[in-house]
């Protein structure tokens, strides 16, 4: 975790201070219930409520001896409750511990990435609904299309991101599991009573088969959905760099007093967070592979996805968190430019409405065939002219449309109005 694109509330999650606390609150449960089914002594839970302490140097300095962090996580607690130590973490093996308190850490961190979700959904929702009336140009392949609105682009991405927070709801749910099942996940040496009494003090869901771990079939579904969620951020950061370019210029990052662009030259006004979100997506994206390469371990149990998972976990949750934040503030004060978009849109001398005439005219009798000839021998005048000449103009000049269309019926067909008929249902549907 790189603290220039860190935010501390996600980075605390992932520290071992909170890590240790929660397997100490495992363990207590877990005591708790052993002691109510008479298992082992009451003192057992109350010593740990009472005394139990742990110091992250002091279990570094265990840890490096006996190699093992739980057991060196266990000394530690020993040294502060006594002679009830040895009934603690009874029945219970290693996993037990790491897997479900890694469960209570992702279930920590979507929480917070779903905030993250609604903070930049409604910065979309407000824009969008600004400029719901906003023409601009829609481009396919980078080159205009037809006409659209800056509010329906803005619309779309709404609707990605609301896409994005029912992924990762469900993949909260999927991710949020216990496992108190002992070695190899038999049961043998620990009632299940204790799995369940854990799991529902810690609002998890008992792992129906956990062998020694929780399936990484769960994990991988969880780096997945935050993968996607990233691709969603980087395809919105691409489009606002499009449009910051000198050429489009059509909106823009909002350049802060003071701000300065470039070493070199003065005059610069770059496209600066939305190429770090374009960056920040790569890496988040670059824990699905390892994370879906987890889910085959031998047998049982092995140790393959521990490694991978302690350099993932925190690193694609603290950069997806950053980038939602700082995407949210982008969008919040995005500089917009309707006049640019509307000298954008009629650059081309009229050829974004080459479809409709097309239509027009095959509901005029033409086939379609022969209507789509006429219309592009007169939209590549204009084309190769660069919107000198005006398509209208090249079509009332061709007697040949001019005899299925009259200049009335031409005006008509150019008019804006057309576009923007059914906008307010689709941002309706699809900001609802």
């Amino acid at each position: 975790m790189i603290p220039r694109y860190t935010r501390p509330e996600m980075a605390k999650i992932f520290e071992a201070e909170n890590r240790f606390k929660i397997w100490l609150e495992i363990e207590t449960l877990a005591c708790e219930k052993m002691a109510d089914l008479g298992i082992i002594p009451a003192s057992v839970p109350k010593a740990l409520r009472d005394k139990a302490k742990f110091d992250v140097a002091r279990i570094d300095e265990i840890e490096r001896e006996v190699r093992h962090d739980v057991i060196a996580f266990l000394t530690n607690i020993g040294e502060h409750i006594g002679d009830d130590a040895r009934f603690v973490h009874q029945g219970m093996t290693s996993s037990d511990v790491i897997d479900t308190a890694f469960a209570v850490q992702l279930t920590q961190a979507a929480d917070l990435l779903l905030q993250d979700l609604d903070k930049l959904l409604a910065a979309l929702r407000k824009r969008a609904e600004e400029h719901k009336a906003t023409l601009c140009i829609g481009r396919s392949h980078g080159i205009h299309a037809e006409p659209t609105t800056f509010g329906l682009k803005l619309a779309g991405h709404y609707a990605a991101f609301k896409r994005a927070k029912e992924r990762l709801k469900a993949a909260r749910t999927e991710i949020a599991t216990c496992s108190i099942s002992g070695a190899v996940g038999t049961y043998a040496t620990i009632n299940p009573q204790v799995e369940n009494y854990v799991a529902k003090r810690m609002n998890l869901t008992p792992e129906p088969v956990a062998t020694q771990v929780i399936p990484r079939d769960r994990h991988a579904m969880f780096f997945a959905t935050l993968g996607v969620i990233a691709s969603s951020v980087e395809n919105l950061s691409i489009e606002i760099r499009h449009l910051q370019r000198t050429e489009v210029r059509e909106a823009e990052e909002f350049f802060e007093k003071g701000q300065k662009g470039s070493s070199a030259m003065p005059h610069k006004r770059n496209p600066i967070l939305t190429e770090n979100l374009t960056g920040l997506a790569r890496l988040v994206r670059a824990a699905v592979i390892p994370a879906m390469e987890n889910v085959a371990l031998w047998h049982e149990r092995d140790i393959s996805h521990s490694s991978v998972e302690r350099n993932i976990a925190p690193d694609a949750c603290v950069t997806l968190d950053f980038a939602l934040n700082r995407m949210a503030g982008v969008i919040d004060k995005l500089l917009v430019y309707p006049d640019t978009m509307m000298e954008n849109l009629e650059k081309m001398g009229g050829l974004v409405f080459s479809q409709a005439v097309l239509l027009a005219l095959t509901q005029a009798g033409v086939s379609r065939e022969d209507a789509y000839r006429m219309v592009q021998r007169n939209a590549m005048k204009v084309w190769e002219s660069k919107g000198k000449t005006k398509f209208m103009d090249a079509l009332l000049e061709d007697p040949e449309v001019t005899e299925k269309l009259d200049k009335g019926k031409l005006k008509g067909i150019f008019d804006y109005k057309n576009y923007t008929t059914h906008i307010d249902s689709i941002l309706k549907r699809a900001l609802s």
